[in-house]
């Protein structure tokens, strides 16, 4: 988290539980990929922030990064 400086917009935090809503009902298992928690950084493009997902600590022991842009609503 300190490499990424002043790109961390909110540091993030766990998340618990969670359900998948689709058309087809409601997963109560969190769906394939499960969200765990969530870090929001600003990057100049989506090759950028994923770049800054390789530093991950969870990597190292198996896990993964899902990396995603922010759709303004």
């Amino acid at each position: 988290m300190e490499s990424l400086g002043k790109a961390i917009i909110h540091p993030g935090a766990p998340v618990g539980q969670s359900n998948t809503v689709s058309p087809s009902g409601v997963s109560k298992d969190g769906g394939a990929n499960p969200l765990s928690g969530f870090t929001l950084v600003e990057a100049v493009d989506l090759a950028t922030a994923t770049d800054m997902a390789k530093g991950c600590p969870g990597l190292q022991n198996g896990g993964s990064v899902e990396v995603a842009e922010m759709m303004h609503m």
